[in-house]
């Protein structure tokens, strides 16, 4: 029987909390993004760690507009029908990313079901947009599943980003009920092409997130079907329900717990493992490809 936790969580434990606080280089990458007209997923998703990101100078830019043509029951981004496409936005994103000044990008975007090859030219006219701005400049890139198809996938692999990532979000058995339009299956499809891409400097990344209802034997035979099919670089993080329409949160996991994750995702063999009540698909993803 599945060892989960059907009580709804009480108040956020203090591991969860977070100082809000801003600086001067909050101000800046607010004013870079603002400037450009550019989304983030930091502010759309509601994420915890906006404050400390931005304090540090980095955001992940999401491309494609703000609105998702999915419906997840985790996510706070608006859902509903896009109109057209913005052909200006790669510049506008490396304008942004050339005010800030980095040297790790981590650019991700809504699902754009209405656009024939998902949005996958903007990804690749992004990517070279950025990548154009200056030496040494490396971009990561988390993208949707494409409904799996293969010639949307290699627009965005041929651009030449330094990390692919697409998340798996949570295990086999709760996807159906928490990923609208996706599949496991598909998902785990669309990463083994890029793991099997011929360009095998890119690094294959994904996520998923714990306290959604998982067991932690169906959060083991993810994180081996995940190994099985390319990926390198894995992020573990915890569910928090954005708001009350939303799936409620399942349980908190412990940093202990996170911490026991991780040691057996590198056991299992993965390259580089970020677990944590607070990791996200793009927190601190810098260091994510200086350890190994």
């Amino acid at each position: 029987m599945l060892n989960e936790i059907k009580e709804k969580p009480a108040r956020l434990p203090k591991w969860l909390r977070r100082p809000v606080q801003t600086d001067a280089a909050y101000s800046k990458t607010h004013a870079a993004m603002t400037k450009n007209d550019l989304h983030t997923v930091c502010e759309d998703a509601k994420c915890p760690n906006r404050h400390e990101c931005w304090n540090a100078g980095t955001a992940t830019g999401m491309i494609l507009g703000n609105i998702c043509t999915r419906d997840c029951r985790f996510c706070s981004i608006a859902t509903g029908k896009p109109v057209g496409l913005d052909l200006e936005e790669p510049q506008r994103v490396a304008d942004a990313i050339e005010q800030m000044n980095l040297k790790h990008v981590v650019i991700t975007s809504v699902t754009r079901d209405d656009v024939l090859d998902g949005g996958a030219e903007i990804f690749a006219q992004t990517i070279t947009a950025v990548k154009e701005r200056g030496p040494g400049l490396t971009v990561e890139v988390l993208t949707p599943d494409f409904w799996g198809r293969k010639e949307s996938l290699y627009k965005v692999l041929d651009a030449g980003p330094l990390v692919f990532s697409h998340n798996m979000e949570t295990v086999k058995r709760l996807q159906r009920s928490i990923r609208s339009g996706a599949t496991y299956e598909r998902s785990l499809s669309v990463l083994n092409m890029a793991a099997e891409y011929g360009d095998q400097s890119i690094k294959v990344k994904t996520g998923i997130m714990l306290g959604l209802g998982e067991s932690n034997d169906e959060v083991m035979q993810c994180l081996q079907d995940i190994y099985d099919h390319g990926v390198q670089l894995l992020t573990i993080g915890q569910y928090m329900a954005p708001t009350l329409d939303h799936t409620p949160t399942n349980r908190f996991v412990t940093p202990k717990e996170f911490e026991e994750f991780e040691a057996k995702a590198y056991e299992i063999g993965f390259e580089a493992v970020a677990s944590g009540p607070l990791v996200r698909s793009s927190y601190r993803a810098d260091k994510m490809i200086t350890v190994q």
